[in-house]
């Protein structure tokens, strides 16, 4: 079985398929949110430019930075990464079964990229301390588990 979730950026969209099929197949959702992010760049062209600069700017997963904190490094979501992609313009090169690091050239901050939805879900209440803000306001905690079970 393979955990390579590819496609290319001038793949067009997908269209109606099931809340099953978008966020239960073997892409975990990947390709939702590769295709919320291309969509997106398009309506908001100053964050495109920030993502392609190589910032992290908080998105609809957990992974974005909107400042420094006192710890320097966190977890962000496959699924950030996926969507950050998409913003980018790149094609969708995620493996499930692999973490990804990378540095905010804006704040310095190191995100790691994990299939291992325990390690950022269990890093919000240290996060919520250090007061993360999202446009002035605390950054609202969104779980990787489903709304819908």
């Amino acid at each position: 079985m393979t955990t390579l979730v590819y496609r290319k950026i001038v793949e067009p969209n997908r269209t109606g398929l099931t809340h099953q099929e978008i966020w239960e197949a073997a892409d975990k959702g990947l390709i939702q949110c590769w295709e919320i992010g291309r969509e997106r760049a398009k309506e908001h062209p100053q964050l495109a430019l920030q993502c392609s600069e190589g910032q992290l700017p908080p998105l609809n997963w957990k992974g974005g930075v909107s400042r420094k904190l006192k710890k320097l490094e966190k977890f962000g979501s496959l699924k950030y990464l996926a969507q950050w992609q998409g913003l980018r313009g790149e094609n969708l090169d995620i493996d499930l079964a692999t973490e990804y690091t990378l540095t905010c050239s804006l704040t310095g901050m190191l995100v790691t990229f994990t299939p291992d939805q325990s390690k950022y879900l269990n890093q919000t209440a240290e996060i919520d301390d250090d007061g993360e803000r999202n446009d002035g306001r605390l950054t609202p905690g969104v779980s990787e588990q489903s709304l819908f079970s």
